[in-house]
């Protein structure tokens, strides 16, 4: 994975240290990321790499009044995901599902795990917005407070999380186990910037990115649902034109499914899915 470019590492208060500043990663309140000279001759745990060499994007240095160490950010994560499993290898491998909001994605989650109920469940994400009605809490999110979802996100509970439409979205390891442990294969409903961060972290997961027929067509959904002020659909709006653009990207997703015809989309997703899951076709 190449070294991120110089005009983005900064010099941090304590000397001699260069340190990425990168607010995507959760980071209690005495890590800083760095770009430290790594020695790991086993080999990088974040990018499955040989023995490291030079400077290493994925380093902590750990302060503690004048003491420091330096730590593999990405070896903690691994290890606070897998603590509990007994083979990452011999469990199904997650689903991430992205996509513009109003494109329908939750209507298909919904499809996948009333067809195969025994073998798709359900990250429920963590998320900082208030109820819509119907929601029920520990079902289709759990709700919290800013305040203590910053405090999990610092303590390193998350493999993803952003910030969207102004509240807080995330996705908790223990939400993740729950599900693997179980021998299910596990449904993340996420935004393109939580994408972005679970390709971060260690999950071998399948990507899969549900795209609007049109701009014109989203509007006319999002403008049904009838829940959003005028100022919501338009931050959506704009937000959904971007999303696009990284979902259509090349290599960025496994597959890309256009949600024209919700049950021939649906039926090509379950064609696709039993290639990946051989399991869903026992």
């Amino acid at each position: 994975m190449p070294l991120l470019p110089p005009k983005q590492r900064y010099i941090s208060t304590e000397p001699i240290y260069n340190v990425l500043y990168n607010t995507n990663e959760p980071l209690t309140a005495n890590e800083r990321r760095t770009m430290a000279n790594c020695n790991n001759t086993k080999g990088c745990p974040a990018t499955g790499d040989g023995a490291c060499k030079g400077f290493c994007p994925f380093s902590l240095v750990l302060f503690a009044g004048t003491a420091y160490s330096f730590v593999c950010y990405q070896s903690r994560r691994s290890k606070a995901m897998s603590s509990s499993s007994p083979s990452s290898s011999s469990l199904p491998r997650p689903l991430v599902i992205a996509g513009p909001s109003g494109v329908g994605k939750g209507t298909l989650i919904d499809l996948l795990r009333k067809k195969f109920p025994s073998h798709f469940g359900f990250s429920v994400s963590h998320t900082t917005r208030n109820p819509r009605e119907g929601e029920v809490n520990g079902v289709h999110y759990n709700f919290t407070t800013v305040d203590k979802m910053k405090k999990e996100i610092d303590e390193g509970k998350f493999v993803e999380y952003a910030n969207v439409h102004g509240n807080y979205y995330g996705t908790s390891i223990a939400a993740v186990e729950s599900v693997r442990q179980q021998g299910k294969i596990c449904i993340l409903d996420i935004d393109v910037q939580g994408v972005r961060n679970v390709k971060k972290s260690t999950l071998d997961a399948i990507y899969i990115f549900v795209a609007p027929p049109s701009m014109e067509e989203l509007e006319k959904r999002l403008r049904g649902r009838g829940t959003e002020s005028e100022e919501a659909v338009l931050k959506r709006l704009g937000n959904a034109k971007d999303e696009l653009d990284y979902g259509l990207g090349d290599g960025n997703f496994d597959r890309v499914f256009t949600n024209d015809d919700l049950d021939k989309t649906f039926e090509s997703m379950v064609e696709q899915f039993k290639k990946w899951y051989p399991q869903l076709s026992q």
